[in-house]
């Protein structure tokens, strides 16, 4: 078996102020088990995954693990292929879409790397997701990736994008009342966008069961040619005032 690794979720990458991002640290998690669990992971993060603190990945034959100490943060297990993204939508919409996004209004994490309008100009991925006109319970915003440590026209890393495919779905409810964390994910990148190509990321709501709340999210690029797709399951806070220390979920995998 391979011998436990050593990372760090650096600052930057930060969802609720003081921990990881939970789609960024998920797509983190799923290419380190890659070999272990398949190009198709499910990730459950069962704790809030700590920034700039040593975190060890332990491979497992049926399932990998993430510690921060004696402390398991996260599980990747085998996953299946999600099914039936939410549609396409063209450009245009998704920015009219993008200019109602609640969360300039107020936003349960403002610092956050993905959503959050509270970061200096070009330090995060800047998405704004807004309701779709005549699509009932769902959500779309433009996405531009930058290029961040690679050269322009280079596919961008795919934890950007498990990052990407995140944080429109916990717009897909109302999170400025009920903020919620993500808990599990599964996604699927068949071609990770090029820095500097204009796409569309789309979530859906689906169901809710108590304080869970299942979405779908979908990358697509500006010809609606389907780039990545995700399922993913979000735990309302039990204290919604400790945003950052309430445990989002716990691993059934």
């Amino acid at each position: 078996m391979a011998e436990r690794q050593e990372l760090r979720i650096p600052a930057r990458y930060n969802g609720p102020p003081d921990s990881g991002h939970g789609g960024y640290v998920s797509g983190r998690f799923a290419a380190l088990a890659a070999a272990h669990q398949g190009a198709i992971a499910t990730v459950t993060l069962t704790e809030p995954v700590p920034l700039e603190e040593p975190l060890a990945f332990v491979p497992g034959a049926r399932r990998s693990t993430v510690t921060h100490g004696t402390r398991l943060v996260a599980t990747v297990a085998p996953g299946r292929a999600p099914a039936g993204p939410p549609p396409a939508v063209d450009p245009a919409t998704a920015h009219r879409a993008s200019d109602r996004f609640p969360g300039r209004a107020g936003h349960p994490f403002p610092t956050c790397f993905v959503c959050g309008g509270d970061r200096p100009a070009q330090d995060g991925l800047g998405l704004a997701p807004g309701p779709v006109d005549g699509l009932p319970d769902t959500v779309a915003s433009p996405w531009t990736p930058a290029a961040e440590d690679t050269a322009d026209g280079a596919p961008v890393p795919a934890e950007l994008v498990w990052g990407a495919l995140d944080c429109p779905g916990g717009w897909t409810d109302d999170p400025l009342s009920r903020p919620r964390l993500l808990s599990r994910m599964t996604a699927v990148v068949l071609r990770a966008p090029q820095a500097g190509e204009p796409c569309v990321v789309v979530a859906r709501r689906g169901a809710v069961n108590g304080r869970l709340l299942r979405v779908d999210s979908a990358l697509y690029n500006a010809a609606a040619e389907l780039l990545a797709n995700a399922t993913a399951t979000w735990t309302a806070l039990a204290r919604p005032a400790a945003h950052a220390s309430n445990p989002p979920g716990r691993d059934t995998a």
